[in-house]
């Protein structure tokens, strides 16, 4: 990995801790990301991995602790446009194509480069399928058209729940591809996953949560 060497990081958390009908789900955490750098979240199922994902995106709140962004509380205002989620739910409206979808998603950015969607398209193995509604697509090309949107929107950091889920080998090879390069280019990412990913960049961060 290739950390940046600026004191403030990216994203930090500061005994961060979450709690379920008064039962803690995790905590107290403390962690830093810095750009160019990939961490994983790795824990068994009801470890509070999704519920970390969540927490970060900001919905939901933690019991204690502090999240920092670039030095500052972390608010969605502060670092807009910088960050982008992809969880379980894909975002995709059913009845629209993907090449519809990828035009909605990155207007929400303020992004208009239209002209790069096909090329994204492409690039993550749907050339063919650009006007398809979604509605007809296997759960594997569902997720495609989400990682699409990475290609798409110039986010600083990536944070992916399970981007691995519903796809095939080819497929969770572009994740790792996509991985790569984002980290390469000085950008950094969040992930939670069971195991898929080989990132040849350098040993990622570990976040290892227990339920």
């Amino acid at each position: 990995m290739n950390p940046s060497t600026s004191a403030t990081p990216l994203l930090e958390a500061r005994a961060l801790s979450f709690h379920r009908q008064d039962e803690p789900v995790f905590g107290p955490l403390d962690f830093r990301l810095d750009a160019g750098e990939l961490t994983l979240i790795e824990g068994d199922n009801g470890s509070g991995k999704t519920t970390l994902m969540r927490i970060l995106t900001g919905l939901l709140h933690p019991e204690e602790g502090q999240l920092l962004w670039r030095g500052e509380p972390l608010t969605w205002d502060r670092c807009s446009g910088e960050v982008i989620f992809l969880g379980h739910q894909l975002g995709l409206k059913a009845e629209l194509s993907p090449r519809e979808n990828l035009a909605f998603a990155i207007g929400l950015y303020g992004h208009r480069n239209l002209e790069r969607i096909d090329e994204a398209l492409t690039l993550v193995g749907l050339n063919g399928y650009e006007d398809e509604a979604v509605r007809k697509l296997s759960a594997g090309q569902k997720k495609r058209v989400a990682l699409a949107r990475l290609l798409l929107i110039p986010a600083s950091l990536w944070l992916l729940d399970e981007p691995y889920a519903n796809l095939d080998r080819t497929g969770i090879e572009l994740v790792n591809r996509l991985l790569e390069a984002h980290v390469a280019q000085g950008g950094a990412a969040l992930v939670t996953s069971h195991g898929a990913v080989q990132f040849h960049g350098g040993e990622p961060q570990r976040i290892r949560l227990h339920g």
